[in-house]
Formats: C-alpha cells, sequence, structure tokens
C-alpha cells in the first residue's frame, strides 16, 4: 500500500540539481514524483522513481547519500475540499503528517499526492476505509 521514495541529500549550489538530473537520464531512469526541501547548506530531494532498486544502485555508485522511506501515493478527487477532507481524516486517527507533496499524472479527474506519515500502513487502511485510492509502487507505472 505504500511506494518508496528516495531521499538524496544535495550541495545548495548552482548546478547540483542539473547534474542530479543527468545522471538519472544518463541511467534512463524516469522520475514520477519530485521535491525539493533547502536548507542554507544542502537541499533534501524527494523522488518517487520508476525502478527504485536501479535508482539506488546508481546514486550509491556515485557516491551520493541517500535513504528509502515507505510513503503514500494516494488519489483523491480533484476538487476544491479534497485535501481537507483527507487532512481531517488523518488528524481525527492521531496520524500526523510529516510533509506532502503533488504529482501529476495524465488521468483527467483526479488529483495524487505523497504523503509521508507516522503510520504509513494504518495510514493506508483507514484511507481506503474513507473511500480514497492508495497507489502501491506497481501501479505507479500504469499512471504514466
Amino acid at each position: 500500500m505504500t511506494v518508496k521514495q528516495i531521499s538524496v541529500f544535495l550541495e545548495n549550489k548552482p548546478g547540483q540539481l542539473r547534474e542530479f538530473a543527468m545522471l538519472l537520464d544518463h541511467h534512463q531512469i524516469d522520475m514520477r514524483a519530485l521535491s525539493v526541501a533547502e536548507a542554507e547548506d544542502f537541499g533534501i530531494l524527494r523522488l518517487i522513481v520508476d525502478d527504485t532498486y536501479k535508482t539506488a544502485c546508481v546514486l550509491k555508485e556515485a557516491g551520493y547519500v541517500f535513504s528509502i522511506t515507505p510513503v503514500l501515493a494516494l488519489e483523491i478527487p480533484d476538487h476544491p475540499g479534497s485535501l481537507v477532507d483527507v487532512l481531517r481524516l488523518l488528524e481525527e486517527n492521531g496520524i500526523n503528517l510529516e510533509y506532502t507533496y503533488a504529482f501529476i499524472t495524465r488521468k483527467a479527474g483526479s488529483a495524487y499526492m505523497i504523503f509521508r506519515v507516522e503510520e504509513p500502513d494504518r495510514a493506508a487502511q483507514l484511507l481506503c476505509a474513507g473511500g480514497y485510492k492508495t497507489i502501491c509502487q506497481s501501479d505507479m507505472a500504469d499512471l504514466f
């Protein structure tokens, strides 16, 4: 019920993101979702890719510091208030949201978001019971 997110530490200076993207391009790795959070000296690049294992091997060989974390990928209706309903369901069940970001697909009428929560399996069960569709790793390919 979760997908694997790769978090990569990048030095906060010009060209680092381009160099990283070129590495993925060189190895034909397709990014499905991307988020960048920055601090003064470094940034954290969070991404969902088409092949997590291959990406981890490439990053390790290239000397990047990274981690792999299970996150929820969720399909929600694409209309005002949908996110409010998801957040209310998490809050009412005592599940803390650490961060979230959106990604796009070719499917109209739905919005897609990544949620990092304390208890991803429990959150996925609650969201499914609430009528939301979680996206697993193998489903990601069908969205693009």
